[in-house]
């Protein structure tokens, strides 16, 4: 990862909502990350695999309206804001402790991204970093929150093929942050931009 140019960092707590017990991480991310730096690393954090839509929403302190801040696509049915060039710390901090994060459309997972305070950067240090956590990310397409807790409880249809997955199976040491820049590029190339 590249060396962070910002002088601080910002702390946000991540919690997947309605997930029980909760799966969250604690992350530190440079002040002078774009939505798309903090989507990636809520992705490496978290343990997604990145291959479905996301969008964050946050309210405009200005206006008081929600603002949906995403990689814009021509299926899009309400404007967005382009997450590559909007910074966090123009949205996030001082006026608004919170945003929503919701990544796979089709399987809801919902997240609450908690800003919690800014500490001064180590310069000795490359960010993002995951300081804190609990819980294993739920599998990719297991059928959201709902589909989450059959698999906890025992009783998904698909059980199992989830015969591998431990919720309680939770390692920082174990987290990798990729380069945002090379997985936008990648992104963009995806999709023929």
């Amino acid at each position: 990862m590249p060396k962070i140019k910002g002088k601080n960092v910002y702390q946000f707590k991540i919690i997947l909502k309605g997930s029980k017990p909760p799966v969250w991480r604690r992350i530190l991310i440079s002040e002078d990350s774009t939505f798309w730096d903090l989507h990636v690393a809520i992705q490496d954090a978290m343990g997604w695999a990145d291959y479905h839509l996301h969008e964050f929403s946050v309210i405009n302190h200005t206006t008081q309206d929600w603002e949906f801040i995403a990689v814009p696509h021509a299926e899009d049915f309400r404007p967005v804001i382009d997450e590559t060039k909007e910074k966090i710390a123009d949205w996030l901090g001082t006026k608004v402790k919170q945003c929503n994060y919701i990544y796979d459309f089709g399987d809801g997972w919902d997240h609450t991204v908690l800003f919690e305070k800014t500490i001064p950067a180590d310069e000795k240090k490359s960010y993002p970093i995951c300081v804190k956590g609990k819980m294993a990310c739920p599998p990719e397409d297991c059928g959201g929150i709902w589909g989450y807790r059959e698999i906890c409880d025992g009783t998904h249809e698909a059980q199992e093929e989830y015969s591998f997955f431990d919720p309680f199976d939770f390692s920082i040491e174990k987290i990798e942050f990729d380069n945002p820049k090379k997985r936008l590029k990648d992104y963009l190339e995806s999709q023929d931009y």
